[in-house]
């Protein structure tokens, strides 16, 4: 079973990587970018067969190691 997480910085979190994209691509010539956030994608190869557990077991290792909570938001997609 496969799984997916994406990680971005919650609203209101600061995100430098997110507005150094939005100015190089200004530099580029795309001017009509307002605004970038910039985010993670995780994928993991699991050997669970249940997609709740394991939709349960990823969502235990985004809050212990994937994703910072404090800062931090994530979803998960089992497929």
């Amino acid at each position: 079973m496969k799984a997916r997480v994406h990680v971005m910085l919650k609203s209101g979190v600061l995100d430098p990587q997110g507005e150094a994209v939005r100015h190089a691509l200004g530099q580029l010539g795309f001017d009509g970018v307002e605004g970038v956030r910039q985010g993670k994608v995780i994928e993991l190869d699991l050997a669970e067969t249940d997609a709740e557990q394991a939709r349960a077991t990823v969502t235990e290792m985004c809050e212990k190691l994937l994703a910072n909570t404090v800062i931090e938001s994530y979803s998960v997609e089992i497929a």
